[in-house]
């Protein structure tokens, strides 16, 4: 009897001790929420580029008028910024209210060094990308914010939920098989696989692993 009340002692330190070094108020919907915006902004960009610039016998990027292309890539990089305010401000809503319900600050020493591990591959990857958009080859667009990401979210996930991690690999290898693909029509795909659905899985993954059970356990 004393050895299982120590035990389970031992786990409440381990589980404090967890909760103190980790950011674990990361919404699991949130990811769900990133992963729907991901898909909403590449379907937009689908439907822009089919009705508006791809010609009827389906020519290549490169083939089009250089006007074309301009307006191609400042479309997608609206469609992108874009995409990229609105899953932030969801990820902030959804996490700041998931801490409030907990009773606890969304802005914390496991936050900040959860936001500084994914920076520097965030802001390297960035630098890296707008100098292939120059200097080309564009392709390499895709797959190295794949990778990047997978990098920023490797580091994070030592400060937050393991499926972190988790995507983050999996973002990482499906950046590396993309490098080898030289369809934009596949490259595409990647990206929609990279950002949209597994976004999706892991957010769903980690909202009933951890999210479900612990809002059980509070009421």
């Amino acid at each position: 009897m004393q050895e299982s009340s120590s035990l389970q002692t031992l786990q409440e330190i381990k589980a404090l001790m967890e909760r103190s070094s980790k950011f674990l108020s990361l919404s699991g919907l949130s990811g769900i929420a990133m992963g729907l915006i991901a898909l909403a902004g590449a379907a937009a960009a689908y439907y822009q580029y089919q009705t508006a610039w791809a010609p009827q016998n389906g020519t290549a990027y490169w083939n089009l008028h250089a006007n074309h292309r301009q307006e191609m890539v400042q479309f997608l990089f609206l469609d992108s910024l874009s995409v990229l305010v609105v899953s932030l401000t969801l990820v902030i809503v959804l996490t700041s209210r998931k801490a409030y319900h907990r009773g606890t600050s969304v802005w914390n020493s496991a936050s900040r060094r959860l936001l500084y591990s994914m920076a520097t591959p965030l802001l390297a990857g960035g630098v890296f990308c707008l100098a292939i958009l120059f200097k080309g080859p564009a392709m390499l667009v895709f797959p190295a914010t794949l990778i990047f990401y997978g990098l920023a979210l490797v580091n994070a996930g030592r400060h937050t939920w393991k499926e972190v991690t988790y995507l983050g690999f999996t973002e990482i290898a499906l950046g590396c098989a993309a490098m080898f693909v030289n369809s934009y029509a596949y490259l595409f795909l990647c990206w929609i696989i990279g950002f949209g659905f597994l976004h999706i899985f892991y957010g769903a993954l980690m909202h009933f692993r951890h999210e479900r059970i612990n809002d059980r356990m509070i009421e």
